[in-house]
Order: C-alpha cells, then structure tokens, then sequence
C-alpha cells in the first residue's frame, strides 16, 4: 500500500507564514492590516485545521492537535479584531487579550513536551512559540510597546523556524532524504517492564 502524505509541512507552513506577516506588525514594520487577516482566516487557520485533521488518519495526535488547535487559534485571532468593527461584540480589554495569550502560552508549554522526542526544528518552535505568546500577554497587561516589539522579533525566528522545517520535509519527501537538517533527537534507551526488554 502506497504511504499517506505528510500533512505536517502544509501546517507548519501556514503556522510559519502567518506568524511571519503578524510579527511583521508587532515588531512596527507593518500596521495591522488585511494581508494579515486574510492569511490568518485561510492559511493560518483553515489549512492548519485541514493539516491536522489528515493527520487523524495517520494515528498522529500531536499533529491532530497542534495542526487543529493553532488552526483555530488564528481564526479565534481574526474574529478577535473584525467582529468589533461590525459592532457585533465589544473589543477585548487589554487584560482580556492579555488572559487569552497567556492560556495560549500555557497550552504551547504543554505542547512543547511533547516535542522532547522530536527533532531539534520542531523543539525550538514549540518553545519560542511559548515564549511569544507570553511576551505578548505581557505587552498587553503592561501597556508596554517596547515588550511587543521585542516580541515581534522573537515571533519572526519562530515562524521562520516553522517554514524552514515545512521545507524541510517537503525536500525530504522529495528526494527521498533528508537536504536541510532538523537535528534528529538522540535515540532513546528501550523501555523496561518489570526487567523484560520491551
């Protein structure tokens, strides 16, 4: 039987890419502005959803949840800035927004552990992503413009890290080994149970 694609790279390019254009404004080199809103609703939000529902049937749970709820995150995340300007809801406070990147950043910590098996790229998403979203929620509780900024920064290395690794194993899949190196994790010792090698 022929393999199922990846479905990994069409994630983390539409996480990576997406992340790139926020960051962009959060670091003052772009205003907020359309192209980033219309690349959160499709690319950072429906093709990571899609991402991650075609990892279900490759048994992949971390992919299924990462690719599915970051998917979410973005389209949460366009929601958050154009329902107030139809005046379908009120605008988030400060400590609002602040409350709904920490839980965020909560989320990717967890999510980060599950990467320690992963390769090198993937680690250094996970946590500069972390990292990010509690600098962000730190800018909004403080008021401090500076604190985005350097956010904005830290967001660009990690959506850059996130489309190198798309690349990645797109090139991989295609050449049928790795080109540009991920750092593959150390191998890990067999499991015992009650002294019998697994």
């Amino acid at each position: 039987m022929k393999p199922l694609a990846n479905p990994a790279p069409l994630g983390l390019a539409g996480f990576g890419m997406t992340t790139i254009l926020l960051n962009l404004c959060n670091a003052g080199f772009l205003p907020l502005n359309s192209s980033v809103l219309a690349m959160g609703i499709i690319f950072g939000g429906w093709a990571q959803i899609l991402a991650g529902l075609l990892e279900y049937p490759k048994g992949n749970t971390f992919g299924l949840t990462a690719f599915t709820a970051y998917g979410a995150f973005w389209i949460s995340l366009v929601l958050l800035v154009i329902l107030p300007k139809f005046g379908l809801i009120p605008a988030a406070t400060a400590p609002a927004m602040g409350a709904y990147l920490a839980l965020w950043g909560v989320f990717t910590g967890f999510m980060f552990i599950g990467t320690l098996r992963s390769n090198r790229v993937l680690q250094f998403v996970f946590s500069s992503l972390t990292l990010l979203f509690f600098l962000l929620a730190l800018g909004e509780w403080t008021g401090n413009l500076m604190i985005t900024r350097i956010a904005g920064y830290e967001g660009l290395l990690c959506g850059a890290s996130a489309l190198y690794l798309a690349m990645a194993e797109v090139i991989e899949a295609q050449f049928g080994h790795p080109i540009l190196p991920a750092g593959l994790p150390a191998p890990q010792a067999p499991r015992h149970v009650t002294g019998v090698p697994a």
